[in-house]
């Protein structure tokens, strides 16, 4: 009796998993987000992992060609994470808002995984309200507009559909989707993009996260690591940190965008404070915590990795750090030629800095 009651259990599971096509479900049990999260932790005791986004896509003087990077090019060594933005996959638009085809973002994210990297995927979706662009905020009420009864509720369900129905998409060649770091509505305590800080109530905001990820989840994505990450601030307090953290519940990896904008005493002051903060917040509740954005424009410092970047990083239990693209007209990591690549060799050198060979 009790081995027929065992059969029937297990085909009952079987079935119900073979039904959700987005499920990650290993064989001991783990969903996808729950082994990229061991994976991360794992890799934490060897160092901080060095990620680039838009990595195979544009380079400081190429664009779209195959198999190429600045990172390989200057180092040997691909970055061990990769970012990618899926803006304009909510207008179901064929390339995202820096013309990066989808079909091609498809392939190069898979092509990370299977090398064994890992990929992060960020959002910044157009303005439902107003048309423009994410950065469009010239109207406070957008947020709230696309809450349930709000006047665009039912184009954002539309607009969350398609993002689902792109992750979907993004699966092995045994078909078992990729586990990913989502990274949606970052530099929130910001005030640039249409769901910053002064653009909606901490509510609202919330409201807004909590909707994006019940829908994912609710169409079965177990393979997404939820990652909250604001904008470096310098002057963060629990009260205030927490009025748009999502909860622990809620956020599986915390992270900080941090760039240097201004001067370097400034960055080193305020990315310093930031990390005091967010190390001990993140050790206290028990979360992983990354650079999840981070550079200095153009690199005009030609030992900023070593003598800048990389002694505040090293005080840290960090996950890893992510500089944003390289483009023709703006550039967040060396070629062979810039006049930091010397300096960014070192860096890569380093012990506890980890690139793809030192996590495959």
């Amino acid at each position: 009796m009790k081995r027929i009651l065992l059969m029937t259990i297990l085909a009952t599971t079987m079935t119900i998993v073979s039904c959700h096509s987005n499920k990650s479900v290993s064989a001991e049990g783990k969903t996808g987000a729950a082994r990229l999260l061991e994976r991360i932790e794992n890799l934490q005791q060897k160092g901080y992992m060095y990620g680039h986004q838009d990595d195979p896509f544009y380079g400081l003087t190429w664009e779209w060609d195959e198999n190429r990077s600045d990172i390989l090019a200057t180092v040997g060594d691909y970055p061990a994470v990769m970012g990618f933005e899926i803006g304009g996959i909510e207008m179901g638009d064929a390339k995202n808002l820096d013309s990066v085809p989808f079909n091609r973002m498809r392939q190069e994210l898979a092509a990370h995984h299977e090398r064994g990297g890992i990929v992060t995927i960020s959002w910044h979706p157009r303005n439902p309200l107003t048309g423009g662009t994410a950065w469009d905020v010239d109207n406070d009420q957008v947020v709230k507009s696309i809450l349930p009864n709000g006047s665009e509720h039912e184009k954002f369900q539309l607009w969350m559909e398609r993002v689902g129905d792109f992750l979907a998409t993004l699966k092995d060649k045994d078909g078992t989707p990729i586990p990913i770091i989502f990274r949606p509505w970052h530099e929130n305590n910001g005030s640039w993009f249409w769901w910053g800080q002064k653009l909606c109530t901490d509510e609202q905001f919330l409201a807004l996260w909590n909707m994006l990820q019940d829908y994912l989840n609710g169409r079965g994505f177990d393979n997404l690591l939820w990652s909250y990450s604001p904008n470096l601030d310098g002057g963060w307090t629990e009260e205030r940190f927490m009025q748009r953290y999502p909860g622990n519940d809620r956020v599986a990896l915390i992270g900080i965008d941090a760039y240097q904008w201004g001067t370097e005493e400034e960055f080193v002051k305020g990315l310093t404070a930031d990390l005091d903060f967010v190390s001990a917040f993140a050790e206290k509740n028990k979360k992983p915590f990354a650079l999840t954005e981070c550079g200095y424009k153009n690199i005009p410092d030609s030992t900023w990795w070593t003598r800048v970047l990389k002694p505040i990083m090293d005080k840290y239990k960090l996950s890893y750090f992510l500089n944003w693209r390289n483009a023709k007209h703006e550039y967040f990591a060396p070629d062979p030629k810039q006049q930091s690549a010397e300096d960014f060799r070192k860096l890569y050198q380093a012990g506890n800095t980890l690139f793809l060979k030192d996590i495959q």
